[in-house]
């Protein structure tokens, strides 16, 4: 086993270099889409596999509750994830790669937002969501890591972690919904 110090002061030391070198440009994009949603009703939508969904779950609720300003719209944000007996319903009858898709098909309308969180950019389930959200005509965030993968290629408009580490491309994930918020907030 490595040394615990030498492991930490590691992980911090490549954690610095990705906050010197990330996109804060690409964040306030999201931020931009975000209040142009909330402002016109839309509705925002989440995904994202695995850890992903873990910070999914959370941006629901951190923009759900942490985001109401008094006197002023509320943001309409929903997890396609959220319904575990659906979920478990399309995986099994239709496929993984589905379980966000359909939810998607059925409650996605113009102009709402999906944003769709994948540490590789290469989960099947959220790259079908992303081709479902631009297929009715939504607004396509896609939050990743790598290089991007495939959903670079995919969404309006990307956020690329600078890291080649999933587990601080997953961190970054939580920090981004936590800026976004307080934005959010005013």
């Amino acid at each position: 086993m490595k040394d615990p110090k030498q492991t930490i002061g590691q992980y911090f030391t490549a954690m610095k270099a990705v906050i010197d070198s990330f996109p804060s440009n690409d964040l306030i994009r999201f931020l931009e889409v975000l209040e142009d949603a909330r402002e016109n009703e839309k509705t925002i939508f989440v995904c994202g596999n695995g850890g992903s969904w873990a910070t999914a779950s959370h941006m629901v609720c951190d923009f759900g509750k942490n985001t109401r300003i008094p006197g002023q719209k509320r943001m309409i944000v929903l997890g396609l994830g959220d319904n575990i007996p659906s979920l478990t319903a399309y995986a099994n009858d239709e496929g993984y790669d589905r379980v966000f898709a359909e939810p998607a098909i059925s409650l996605m309308k113009k102009d709402d937002v999906l944003i769709a969180i994948s540490g590789s950019g290469n989960s099947p389930n959220v790259l079908r969501a992303v081709d479902v959200a631009n297929n009715v005509g939504g607004t396509t965030l896609g939050l990743t890591g790598f290089q991007g993968g495939k959903l670079k290629g995919l969404v309006d408009h990307c956020l690329v972690v600078p890291s080649d580490s999933m587990e601080m491309i997953e961190d970054f994930h939580m920090i981004v919904d936590h800026i976004l918020t307080i934005c959010l907030r005013g």
